[in-house]
């Protein structure tokens, strides 16, 4: 393998956009060490940390625009699939909703520092309609604060990265299988991370048409809406469901009935939030508790086709 320092002090500026660019795309790729190493190379004149900066705040500024028009366009879809493709569990990217609504644009500033925010940030951004010159000058500023941070941490430790650096360069091809390994280790860390949460929120689930059968045989299901205050902004909530969000959970249980059937639905991908909550009503009492398969798009979905289906049958007759 080529003098590791000597590629980098070569390609330093380019290795940095590219993977700033990959991070900041949605990859489980940590950008900022690059930044840190961009950093120490720069007090040796290896490598110029304002153009590093520079680079790093173009490579933000394009994918955070092109999530912000996403989420402008797309809404609620983009952040779903999000939450689909991120090796972070849910419950990470779905929390981080109403902590962004509580801060707004502003939380663009720090959202790189924090693992989910980073995720949803643009694309809320634009699904709630934050206008495009405040949320460039947000975006902005947060990419600089991140990237620099960065750079100034390895400028301030150089004498310890350099170490670090020699000792990789000394190694030859052991050390990029050494970095392979350690970023598949990480991903795979993520993975199974992701995959306990899920399998903790496993739970027996009730789908539309068995919630649709329950109304019309005159059950009077009880409708819990799981979401966000935020994601209850951006879609319309199921008629007739009780807010978990907007009082104590122990206060809103005790005023209910634990006899009847509790239907909890949420809008994130695996019904994880309606999963959890519902198994907050088992542990109470509530026996006929069950997440809504789907949520909140399996009800709307089922709700369009039945509008189209009873449109069709009025033109047949009309034929």
């Amino acid at each position: 393998m080529p003098d590791l320092i000597a590629l980098l002090q070569t390609y330093g500026v380019l290795i940095v956009f590219a993977i700033v660019l990959v991070e900041q795309a949605g990859m489980p790729i940590p950008a900022f060490p690059i930044l840190v190493v961009a950093g120490a190379l720069s007090v040796d004149g290896g490598v110029s940390w304002p153009a590093a900066i520079a680079v790093a705040v173009g490579a933000c500024l394009l994918t955070d625009l092109f999530w912000f028009r996403a989420g402008r366009f797309y809404g609620k879809r983009i952040l779903n699939l999000l939450c689909r493709i991120s090796l972070s569990p849910d419950y990470c990217v779905s929390q981080t909703e109403d902590k962004f609504r509580r801060f707004g644009p502003k939380s663009l500033i720090v959202s790189k520092f924090i693992p989910g925010f980073n995720v949803i940030a643009s694309p809320m951004s634009g699904a709630l309609g934050v206008p495009t010159p405040r949320f460039l000058a947000f975006s902005i500023t947060g990419s600089l604060f991140w990237s620099g941070t960065g750079v100034a941490l390895g400028a301030a430790f150089h004498k310890s990265v350099d170490k670090v650096l020699q000792t990789l360069g000394e190694m030859g091809t052991t050390a990029l299988l050494v970095l392979l390994g350690l970023l598949a280790l990480f991903i795979a860390y993520k993975y199974l991370e992701r995959r306990r949460f899920l399998n903790g929120v496993q739970i027996e689930r009730i789908g539309v048409s068995e919630l649709v059968s329950l109304m019309d045989d005159g059950h009077d299901p009880l409708i819990i809406d799981a979401r966000s205050a935020t994601a209850r902004q951006l879609q319309q909530a199921i008629p007739g469901a009780i807010i978990f969000n907007d009082c104590e959970p122990e206060t809103l249980m005790a005023t209910l009935d634990k006899d009847r059937h509790v239907v909890v639905y949420c809008s994130c991908p695996n019904d994880v939030t309606a999963a959890q909550v519902a198994k907050q009503f088992l542990s109470s009492g509530f026996h006929r508790a069950r997440p809504l398969h789907g949520g909140l798009d399996a009800w709307n979905g089922h709700h369009g086709q039945l509008a189209e289906d009873i449109a069709e049958t009025s033109e047949a007759k009309l034929c």
